[in-house]
């Protein structure tokens, strides 16, 4: 029994395959229930996108071959022609996408339908007697590698960018907002040092903005050398061209970084540096979702309900933050590929073997994943008040904090030599360790020690909510 069979005979009795329907059933989410969240990154990392990419470099070869008058025998094209020739990737349709499934049926192979589309359509334009130009001097993964770097580019700089650089804006501008506002720390789940929540906010937009600093950064590397990357067929060919200037010139050309050395295939290691970047973006917005998804349980935040929306089935009052945890599994998903990405595209067995076609073929689902989180933080972030009440009523019940201020003023006062400020440390233990201080204990505690008069005021003059040191200025640094 065929594999085709066996999936129909494991269909429950009474239902209809859903797999037979008329109308394309998405498999997975990213092209189902998100396929709007993630819908741009189609014009640059789907199938079909590869493939009009695909059409593009071979299009521009042959101009850049005609151009130059690398080969004895071509001649310049005029502009009607390089227009037309530009057209085929500007007008790529959908019906250019089924025609070129249909001739991909016959070759069995992806690039050499994309070289017979093209060649197809060159007659209309005279240029019948240039056929053999196409895909002149190149394998396959010439063309490839070329085309997945133009297309990651520009996903990269178009999409993905554009929105973690809005993501980091929102939370920039939330930490503007709360740069004034006291809040308790929380070290080993602990109370301790008061920061800001303005402050807490800069440190993470700080972190994804050097990320971001990176990736902009990510050189996009692309070769046309040969099945081996020696030339050898462009030399047995034309001997008198040179021939890395020429292969140099139009990878540049394409916006792209030449790579003079490599096997068959293009080494892919900027592609494992990129994603290594986005990787650690991820994770630093993962340590996000879960640091607010924290506040927001114990109420630093308050979020903002949507009409009509349901929090929970059965308990109406709960409004569940429900983009961070999306976001949080997502951005698992998407670490999950990039790293796997990275790990597979850098090795190859010799001068080439097939692994890495096989994952490329995912860089816009660990793409897509990224996004979707991105764009599920912004409207989670988007929904939430700061509950300034909560953050000052927290401060107030965790007087002890102010522990280590008194020990370093007693330190201080003990190197000025006041005397009486020995031990300071054990002193502020037994006072505070496992123990609830209140304001007036406190106070009590500091008019006890024999401090300096100026100390010992601006011990009194202290509280929680002020025990911030210069966290409210820090946040300058995201504009420096």
């Amino acid at each position: 029994m065929s594999d085709s069979a066996n999936a129909t005979a494991r269909i429950p009795s009474g239902r209809l395959s859903l797999a037979a329907s008329s109308e394309r059933i998405a498999l997975g989410p990213l092209d189902g229930r998100y396929a709007g969240a993630v819908a741009p990154l189609v014009d640059y990392l789907s199938e079909a996108a590869l493939n009009r990419d695909r059409v593009g470099v071979e299009v521009e070869w042959f101009i850049h071959l005609t151009d130059n008058n690398v080969l004895p025998g071509t001649e310049t094209l005029t502009a009607e022609q390089k227009a037309g020739l530009r057209a085929i990737v500007t007008e790529f349709d959908a019906a250019s996408v089924a025609e070129l499934a249909d001739i991909e049926k016959v070759t069995v192979h992806d690039v050499k339908a994309v070289e017979y589309f093209i060649g197809n359509r060159l007659a209309a334009l005279g240029l019948e007697r240039l056929k053999p130009l196409v895909h002149f001097g190149c394998t396959s993964e010439d063309i490839n590698n070329l085309s997945y770097a133009v297309g990651v580019k520009g996903a990269v700089e178009d999409v993905w960018l554009p929105a973690a650089r809005a993501l980091v804006a929102k939370i920039t501008e939330m930490a503007e907002t709360n740069r004034a506002v006291p809040m308790l720390s929380r070290t080993h789940g602990q109370p301790a040092t008061p920061t800001t929540l303005g402050k807490e906010l800069a440190v993470t937009a700080f972190r994804l903005t050097r990320q971001l600093d990176r990736i902009a950064k990510t050189e996009f590397l692309g070769k046309i050398n040969g099945a081996t990357g020696t030339y050898a067929a462009h030399y047995a060919s034309v001997p008198a061209a040179d021939w890395e200037v020429v292969a140099k010139g139009f990878v540049e050309a394409l916006g792209l970084t030449w790579n003079p050395l490599t096997t068959q295939i293009e080494s892919h290691d900027w592609q494992a540096e990129l994603y290594a970047d986005m990787a650690r973006f991820n994770r630093i917005l993962h340590n996000l979702c879960t640091d607010v998804w924290s506040y927001i349980s114990i109420g630093y935040f308050a979020q903002i309900p949507v009409p009509g929306a349901t929090g929970s089935s059965t308990m109406p009052h709960k409004v569940n933050p429900i983009r961070f945890e999306n976001a949080e599994a997502n951005l698992e998903i998407s670490n999950a590929l990039l790293d796997t990405l990275g790990a597979t595209l850098v090795t190859s067995r010799w001068q080439r073997d097939l692994t890495d076609s096989s994952s490329q073929r995912n860089i816009g689902v660990a793409f897509g994943h990224s996004l979707l989180a991105i764009n599920n933080v912004l409207g989670g972030l988007g929904r939430l008040d700061t509950a300034e009440a909560v953050l000052a009523a927290d401060l107030d019940t965790n007087w002890e904090v102010l522990a280590e201020a008194i020990q370093m003023v007693m330190r201080a006062e003990a190197i000025a030599g006041v005397e009486g400020m020995e031990d300071p440390y054990e002193r502020l233990k037994d006072l505070t360790r496992g123990h609830r201080v209140d304001a007036a204990r406190m106070q009590e505690f500091v008019s006890g020690l024999g401090l300096s008069d100026g100390a010992q005021q601006r011990l009194l003059d202290l509280t929680p909510g002020k025990y911030i040191g210069i966290a409210e200025s820090l946040v300058d640094h995201l504009n420096k």
